[in-house]
């Protein structure tokens, strides 16, 4: 038997009966051999962890634009807060721990640069639309390795692609994840982003400890104990259903939309975030035109398997740019470069 084998074994012996097991995934879209040590799931995570665009997430805004203190959230951080939770609620509820952090590691891969700004703009300007959660999968399935994907299985990548809620229902029961994993890491998401902003806009003087209802302080004054409070309530009201879905109580529910819908109006979509905005998508709108007519200057590595369909090509470019080399690039195209007079 070899490691492998074992695992799936100790999988099958100490999971909830509806947890997802690896030994039973759906699989992959290309079929492979099965590693002697990992599941299939771990596979999954590592590939996650070490792909390009993983690594180009330190560099991408999470609220604040291209901050330059050393201590505000990045994409990268975000997503390992959101997987520190997502594993400690698995973990209690006795769930798969390395499916939920192979969703939670890759759920934000195609998010833009420049935050929720840069998404709007590409949904703005691209022929039909743009949502972050599906340029994850197809960062997955199809642009990381020169254009042949990392080949997830279906429950990573069905995860990744069902986990986003904007100002939806968190809970929606039109948007749910088939695995009971791919569930918390939805749920997950919104604990590390709400607890997080309030954090980095105090910080950054966007909000004032007076300013923010103090009800939203009912479960913890400090970052920590909101958070603790929220995985709490999420693992004993799911386990109070049987585990049939994972969920949170009514008055925790309330609480977390509140200060969602709160962030949105004094945070994300503030006076301070809207002039940044109009910054950000004169950058991105600026680039999209320019590499419409200049493709062959995108970068020789990126696949061109959409070269047929120019816009297609440009918006997986400008999608994958990090912050700094969306202004990097733009300041090269764009603005008059010094010259150098001996």
């Amino acid at each position: 038997m070899t490691i492998r084998e074992q695992t799936e074994e100790i999988e099958r012996k100490i999971l909830h009966p509806h947890a997802c097991l690896s030994s039973q995934s759906r699989g992959r879209l290309r079929k492979e051999k099965e590693d002697d040590i990992r599941t299939c799931f771990q596979r999954d995570r590592d590939r996650i962890i070490h792909s390009k665009a993983f690594r180009r997430l330190k560099h991408k805004t999470q609220v604040f634009l291209a901050p330059k203190g050393d201590h505000y959230r990045t994409r990268l951080t975000h997503t390992l807060e959101v997987s520190q939770i997502a594993r400690t609620i698995a973990r209690a509820l006795r769930l798969n721990e390395d499916l939920t952090e192979a969703i939670a590691i890759g759920h934000d891969l195609g998010h833009t640069p420049f935050g929720h700004a840069g998404e709007d703009i590409l949904r703005e300007i691209y022929p039909g639309g743009f949502k972050h959660y599906e340029q994850s999968l197809r960062v997955v399935d199809v642009l990381e390795r020169n254009g042949q994907g990392l080949n997830l299985t279906h429950e990573v990548r069905e995860g990744i692609v069902k986990h986003s809620k904007g100002k939806g229902e968190i809970f929606s029961s039109t948007i749910r994840s088939d695995t009971l994993e791919g569930q918390i890491v939805r749920v997950s998401d919104v604990i590390a982003y709400v607890n997080h902003d309030i954090d980095d806009s105090l910080r950054a003087g966007v909000l004032k400890r007076s300013g923010i209802p103090s009800e939203f302080f009912r479960t913890g004054e400090r970052n920590s104990k909101r958070i603790g409070a929220m995985v709490r309530d999420v693992i004993q009201t799911s386990s109070e259903t049987g585990l049939k879905e994972v969920t949170m109580s009514d008055s925790m529910k309330e609480t977390t939309s509140s200060l969602r819908d709160f962030l949105y109006k004094n945070v994300y979509e503030s006076g301070i975030s809207k002039e940044e905005f109009k910054k950000a998508r004169k950058i991105l709108l600026d680039l999209y035109n320019y590499y419409m007519e200049h493709t062959d200057e995108v970068f020789k590595e990126f696949p061109k398997e959409s070269i047929d369909r120019k816009d297609r090509l440009v918006c997986d470019f400008i999608a994958g740019m990090t912050d700094r080399f969306a202004l990097i690039m733009y300041e090269k195209i764009f603005l008059p470069q010094p010259w150098l007079v001996f």
